[in-house]
């Protein structure tokens, strides 16, 4: 029961990480306010990168954690990805970051982000004038129940329409074990394209309490320009004889 509780958990905010990307290859037909209309004309071409994530889930009550480093790729070929560190639980790590990850690639071999994207076939927009930073505030309803889609908010720049940050919850309660999961979403333009550098979410969960999933992203090429160089955390899980295996295997 106890492992049954802590992989619901973490594992409802793992699918998030699927659906980080779709928002910055967003599309659309003209909307109010202008400010938007920047946004939907914006970035069409998905980027190519290579990043390094780190993951981390955390349940204080349940005593449960993990992390895991890992070099992720994307160009015309698709998603690839490669473990180079890992530590605590396995069971998240298998069950969830390694699971949430094989999604992401399934998801860019069939190309269906679009399902998910920042689009007016997927919300209906709101707009809410700017929030005290300056920041474009623009409301969210997604327009079907979708464990994907997120009612909240989304913050641009008001000069071009530049997405900053998305907030909200989940459209969907994940079950009845999972009433509510919060996402803060953070964006910033790396090698002139628009680019995740964050995501927190927070799932509350009945018995387990709050459960925590954390991703962060350091990138070292983006379209090709060199623009970082970043080092995986050398700390290495001595259980698990898998840890650098690739994807592609």
């Amino acid at each position: 029961m106890r492992r049954g509780l802590t992989c619901g958990a973490f594992g409802v905010l793992a699918v998030l990480v699927v659906s980080h990307f779709a928002a910055i290859a967003a599309v659309g037909e003209a909307a109010r306010p202008q400010v938007l209309e920047r946004f939907l004309a914006g970035d069409k071409a998905s980027p190519r990168y290579r990043a390094l994530r780190h993951l981390d889930a955390r349940n204080e009550q349940l005593q449960t954690t993990a992390w895991m480093d890992v070099w992720t790729e994307a160009d015309a070929s698709g998603f690839r990805y490669q473990v180079v560190s890992q530590s605590g639980s396995g069971y998240i790590r298998s069950r969830v970051f390694t699971a949430a990850l094989e999604a992401e690639r399934r998801i860019s071999a069939t190309g269906t982000a679009y399902l998910v994207a920042i689009t007016p076939d997927n919300y209906l927009f709101d707009d809410r004038g700017a929030e005290p930073s300056g920041l474009a505030w623009v409301g969210l309803t997604p327009r079907r129940k979708d464990l994907m889609l997120v009612q909240g908010s989304i913050f641009l720049r008001p000069e071009d329409g530049d997405l900053v940050r998305i907030q909200g919850s989940l459209a969907k309660p994940p079950s009845f074990w999972i009433r509510q999961v919060d996402i803060d979403r953070r964006y910033e333009r790396i090698g002139g394209v628009r680019m995740p550098v964050s995501l927190q979410s927070v799932a509350r969960v009945l018995v387990a309490g709050k459960s925590t999933f954390t991703v962060t992203y350091q990138y070292e090429t983006v379209n090709g320009l060199h623009v970082g160089s970043p080092e995986p955390r050398r700390a290495p899980s001595v259980d698990d004889p898998q840890l650098t295996a690739d994807s592609s295997k």
